[in-house]
């Protein structure tokens, strides 16, 4: 099923057609990611840092802000993240069940320049990035670039949503695709 129906099921006023169009995304992401995995899952530093043999997956869709406006109504206005001023980005998660999370991302600016209005731009509404959270980003982007050669998007570690510490990476899949995987480090608890 295609990403885009999916997507406009998430603001259907049934919860039922909601949360299956929700499983539908979920499962599009793991498609996208599951192959790379595959291939991290043999690395013990990196597979303890990922949370193997379970890892911690939000897919991360990006929709119009009239898409975002909608999903977000139907969905009982879930809590904005707070998104740090220097990102275009608009954000909230949406959990169906204990493990499917999704964040749907929307831009700031339609005609900007930030990595969603892009996305956008280049490929409409569809599954932008796959999510994992990590013990320690710092680490584990280290261990990303040593033992698979893959270099972030960012030099160093950022500041993402809701105090979160993050980075990116534009992977390739065997299949030669390219997926773009966010590590996501959880904010201190206080």
């Amino acid at each position: 099923m295609e990403a885009a129906s999916s997507i406009a099921r998430l603001f259907s006023p049934d919860l039922q057609i909601r949360t299956r169009a929700g499983e539908e995304l979920f499962a599009q992401g793991r498609e996208l990611v599951d192959p790379i995995l595959a291939g991290w899952r043999r690395e013990a530093e990196l597979s303890s840092l990922l949370y193997f043999p379970r890892p911690r997956v939000t897919v991360g869709v990006a929709v119009n802000p009239e898409t975002f406006e909608k999903i977000r109504a139907a969905n009982g206005n879930v809590v904005l993240a707070n998104v740090p001023a220097d990102q275009d980005a608009r954000e909230f998660e949406l959990h169906f069940g204990a493990i499917l999370r999704l964040d749907i991302l929307t831009t700031k600016d339609a005609a900007g320049s930030g990595a969603i209005a892009r996305f956008l731009t280049k490929f409409g509404e569809g599954i932008q990035q796959v999510e994992l959270e990590t013990k320690d980003c710092d680490s584990a982007t280290n261990r990303i670039r040593s033992a698979f050669g893959v270099e972030p998007l960012y030099p160093a570690t950022r500041a993402g949503a809701d105090g979160t510490r993050v980075n990116f990476f534009l992977v390739e899949r065997p299949d030669g695709r390219k997926v773009l995987v966010e590590f996501v480090e959880a904010a201190e608890r206080k």
